[in-house]
Formats: C-alpha cells, structure tokens, sequence
C-alpha cells in the first residue's frame, strides 16, 4: 500500500513517520511537505478558496502517483481536507485528528484538547459531537520553541500547560509534533492520552483492509 502524507509542519514527519514504523512498517509513504501553509493561514486569519485549491492540488498530485490513501497531517484545515477526500472518493483521504476524534469519544465524556497551534482551537472543536464536554488549552510558546529546534522546551510547555486539564477524563494532542511528549503528559496528569499519529495509522489500516 501506497500512503501519501501531506504537512504544513516539517515537525509532522518525524511522529507520523515513527507511528507507521511501529504500526504499519510495510507501508510505503510517500511526504510532501507546504511549511508555507501555517504560515499563511496565521496571516490570512481565516481559510479561504485559493488556500482550498492549494489542498486540491496537492491533492490531485498524491492521486496521480498512485496513492491508495492520503493522510494530511496539518490540523487547522479541516474544510480544506473535506474537499479533497470529496473529489477523491473512495480513497481513504484522512484529516489528522479525526481518527483520535473518534477515539477520544468513545473513551470519555470530558476531553481535554491540547493544541500548540491557535488556529487549530478554532478548526478542531466543531469535529467534536456535541454530546462531549471540550475542554481546549493552548501550550503557550511550545511551537515557537520547536521552530527553534528546541524539542526540549516544547516538550516541557506542553507537558506543563496539560496540569490544567488533569480533570479530564483524557487529554488529546492536536499536533503530530507533539506525540513525542505524550508519555509525559500521561505520568504528570495521570490521564489516558491519545496522539493523533497512532490512531490515524489504525484508522487507515482498517480502511484499507489491512490486517495484522
């Protein structure tokens, strides 16, 4: 099976990436990479038609080289992907967080949402049933750090910005570039933790009649 992970953070690579190694190692992936996406959404304010089309395009790229499934990885456009996984059914076409969604639902009544990207506080709640309590927190800093190559500090800001939310029933990292600091996160709150990299892996398998 062919994969095609599309990123608008070079930090995504390394989580995905990993997660498939453990969960799905005979997957051949394929990663394209916009760094310029985030960037221009913080600027924009809001997604618009052309950065749409920006997402179809890619796309119609990861299609005509044969993908048999695309997971995006950038979780602040939401509608974007939609528009993609319409164009392109059947194919599984994957936003980042709705695999965890799904989990998280069926594992607790009180989420606590932990994103370290502002727009994505915006875009992920309404994916959330109503039938749930969303608790969002933002980890102030810890993206700026990561951008800066220190995956210390990000990892100590996500793990400190999660003690608000140890009233949770789990706690949910938005990011792909945060899954490395999950096992922290479990041990300072005490919580079930879900990082998005491991249940969309699953997720695509079982789509794609993977076994084992």
């Amino acid at each position: 099976m062919r994969i095609t992970l599309i990123h608008a953070l070079k930090h995504s690579i390394v989580p995905i990436e990993a997660s498939f190694a453990r969960l799905w190692p005979q997957a051949r992936l394929m990663n394209l990479l916009d760094d310029s996406l985030s960037a221009d959404l913080a600027q924009d304010g809001k997604l618009t038609a052309r950065m749409t089309e920006r997402f179809l395009t890619m796309g119609r790229y990861a299609a005509s080289t044969g993908a048999d499934g695309i997971l995006f990885t950038c979780s602040a456009f939401g509608p974007c992907i939609e528009a993609v996984a319409r164009e392109h059914a059947p194919m599984p076409v994957l936003k980042p967080n709705e695999a965890m969604i799904e989990q998280a639902v069926a594992k607790g009544k009180k989420i606590g949402l932990l994103s370290t990207f502002p727009p994505t506080l915006v875009s992920t709640p309404p994916e959330f049933p109503s039938s749930v309590q969303l608790v969002p927190k933002l980890a102030e800093d810890a993206l700026a750090a990561l951008d800066r190559g220190d995956r210390a500090e990000h990892d100590h800001l996500v793990v400190e910005a999660s003690k608000d939310l140890r009233d949770c029933d789990l706690i949910a990292l938005a990011q792909y570039s945060m899954a490395p600091a999950a096992e922290r996160v479990a041990e300072v709150t005490g919580k079930p933790v879900l990082t998005t990299p491991d249940s969309a892996v699953m997720k695509l398998k079982a789509l794609l009649g993977v076994t084992g």
